[in-house]
């Protein structure tokens, strides 16, 4: 891949994954809670939101991998929910400050792909732009953890079997990278592209951009 489009292609991912989590530490801020601007994570300087793996790797794994969409994520914005001052209100809120961000940049790019009557050299920006927030809101949602949509679904609620399962990260985070990162490449390597029950994670996704983008 050129440098100039590998640069189209990663500098979208990496704007909108940092302004996703900027929304999660504002959105805390607002409700109580200052523990991100505490530490320093409500700036928009990308290295303090760089995590090795979410950020640089995976992203280029897919790229390599041909994957149909780009995604990763940056380090977590810290957030103490018990300061917030309606936990089970503004946890849905901070959950998800990140995806309506994601939505807001996904709806300019589609706009100015709309008013832009021919191709300019920055048109692959601007589609990667709205496929890669298009591919974060889609997995956010999913109410697996660590993603977003895990305390959307389940954060407010007072139940010690709902606080157990937001905060099973790390088996959630397993479960992720094996259908994020390490499915579609024994796919691409064994041609496996025809059984998409195999992939049900790129299955979904596809599903999701044809039903949104016709």
């Amino acid at each position: 891949m050129p440098l100039f489009q590998l640069i189209l292609a990663l500098i979208p991912i990496f704007f909108s994954i940092v302004l996703h989590e900027v929304a999660h530490g504002y959105a805390a801020l607002k409700c109580g809670d200052d523990t991100a601007k505490r530490y320093g994570r409500l700036s928009l300087n990308p290295l303090v939101h760089v995590d090795k793996f979410g950020t640089i790797f995976l992203p280029l794994l897919l790229l390599w991998a041909g994957s149909p969409f780009l995604f990763g994520w940056a380090k977590p914005v810290p957030v103490n929910f018990n300061r917030l001052k309606n936990r089970h209100r503004d946890v849905v809120i901070v959950a998800s400050a990140g995806i309506v961000v994601n939505m807001v940049l996904a709806s300019v790019a589609y706009q100015v792909l709309m008013s832009t009557s021919t191709n300019t050299i920055f048109s692959p920006f601007f589609i990667n732009l709205l496929t890669i927030n298009l591919a974060l809101i889609f997995i956010n949602i999913l109410p697996i953890p660590p993603l977003d949509g895990s305390k959307i679904f389940f954060g407010w609620i007072d139940k010690p079997w709902a606080k157990k399962y937001i905060y099973a990260e790390r088996e959630g985070m397993i479960a992720l990278i094996i259908l994020v990162a390490i499915v579609p490449v024994v796919e691409r390597a064994f041609g496996l592209s025809s059984f998409e029950m195999l992939d049900p994670l790129g299955w979904y996704i596809k599903t999701m951009f044809r039903w949104i983008l016709g």
